[in-house]
């Protein structure tokens, strides 16, 4: 492996590990107030498209990477619009323990 594919694994997974502490802190605390909807719209909206732009060219790594970042940013903003109802009984079903 040269170095410009391990720099291009690791970014990938900085890329996608990135997110997994907000939406983990989303589920245990319920609280999204500090979090711009605005924001995730345009995050959601651009893994959408790169994910697409890697289905074009046909490249697993723009296609993997960006489907997991996509899924994962598109939750934190559901559930930053979610009433709290709703926000609590999904997170209920993820984290029961909380």
């Amino acid at each position: 492996m040269n170095w410009i594919a391990v720099v291009g694994t690791f970014a990938a997974l900085c890329s996608t590990i990135s997110f997994v502490p907000q939406a983990w802190r989303i589920v245990t605390t319920r609280d999204t107030r500090a979090i711009s909807p605005v924001t995730y719209g345009f995050t959601v909206t651009g893994f959408a498209l790169w994910t697409a732009y890697g289905l074009g060219l046909g490249e697993w790594p723009l296609i993997l990477t960006n489907s997991i970042c996509f899924v994962i940013s598109a939750f934190i903003l559901m559930m930053t619009l979610l009433p709290r109802q709703k926000k609590e009984a999904i997170a209920d079903q993820i984290d029961p323990s909380s």
